[in-house]
């Protein structure tokens, strides 16, 4: 019996290990973006998953599932099954939300330990940018400004606690200074704001607004990053002009936390050969946006960071309820 037993296990055992190799991808794979088309994570997912198709000879289908600041995608994408078929193109906003929750003393719809990093694609920081009809040619006639008139510039933004209203709410608190939010549901409709005359200002990655930028549209006042943006290096910091912001708005290629260690490393291999090819490079190029990469090891341990901080930023916010 004892030995009979132990030939049974000997076969499930390789079975389990059968099943856990079963070959990958066979089937369409799902890439969720959480906010309507247009916006960096939109344009960072579709010339990447264009690629990812052709590595992995299975179609990748880009499924846009808008809302609540980008909640819902997140939540879409946390309770899928882990099994490599549901991937999805995060932005720093899934780090957020769940302190958000926590801030309002509600269920979290999903949490950042549901995940696990594939790869970074893009990490720049955010800029604050102003149609070019206002008077605003610097940051100090902004700053100025506003204090004039609190309340009265409007800026527009992704969704409460998005990637953009984030970075404005921590401008505001280092400069004393009160604007009003529009807040949309995601970064095309959000530019759309602002084109339209809706807003006067949005604190955004420079790639939603490299081509109004260009055409004489708009106008980059400065960054929430530490070092010169390559492509706008006469921009200065915020630090540089004495306000305490630093922020960084990244895309990354994420899977749920169970998905097979062997189906990761396939789809590590193929994201780290696909940021190299020139539809990915072309497509970054074109928004001013140069990809900065990090393989899931290195992601990981940099998101956990980043999350930490954002978490701290969150509390220092506070509720923000509705528009302001």
């Amino acid at each position: 019996m004892r030995a009979l037993a132990g030939a049974v296990l000997v076969v499930a055992m390789a079975l389990g290990v059968a099943r856990a190799e079963d070959p990958y991808p066979t089937r369409p794979v799902s890439m969720v973006v959480a906010f309507p088309p247009g916006g960096l994570a939109d344009n960072t997912a579709r010339p990447v998953a264009a690629v990812l198709e052709r590595l992995l000879k299975q179609p990748v289908v880009v499924v846009n599932k808008a809302g609540a600041a980008g909640a819902v995608g997140y939540q879409t994408a946390a309770s899928s099954k882990p099994d490599g078929y549901t991937v999805l193109m995060a932005l720093v906003s899934v780090s957020v939300l769940p302190e958000v929750d926590k801030l309002f003393g509600r269920p979290a719809n999903y949490t950042r330990d549901q995940f696990t990093g594939i790869a970074r694609i893009n990490a720049d920081p955010s800029m604050l940018v102003v149609r070019a009809d206002t008077p605003w040619k610097t940051l100090k006639d902004f700053v100025d400004d506003a204090k004039k008139k609190p309340g009265e510039i409007v800026f527009s933004s992704s969704g409460l606690y998005g990637t953009a209203h984030i970075p404005m709410e921590m401008f505001m608190l280092a400069s004393g200074t009160k604007l009003r939010h529009l807040p949309t549901t995601g970064g095309g409709p959000m530019m759309n704001a602002i084109l339209g005359g809706h807003a006067q200002a949005v604190m955004t990655p420079v790639s939603l607004a490299a081509a109004q930028v260009k055409a004489g549209k708009l106008r980059l006042l400065a960054h929430t990053g530490t070092a010169p943006v390559a492509a706008y290096p006469d921009v200065p910091s915020f630090k540089s002009q004495g306000y305490d912001v630093e922020y960084t708005a990244w895309a990354g290629l994420v899977a749920p936390k169970s998905t097979p260690p062997h189906v990761i490393k396939i789809l590590r291999d193929a994201t780290r050969q696909a940021v190299k090819e020139p539809e990915v490079v072309g497509a970054h190029a074109k928004l001013d946006t140069p990809i900065a990469y990090m393989d899931a090891d290195e992601f990981n341990a940099w998101w956990a960071q980043d999350a930490a901080r954002l978490a701290e930023v969150v509390k220092k916010i506070g509720k923000v309820e509705s528009a302001q």
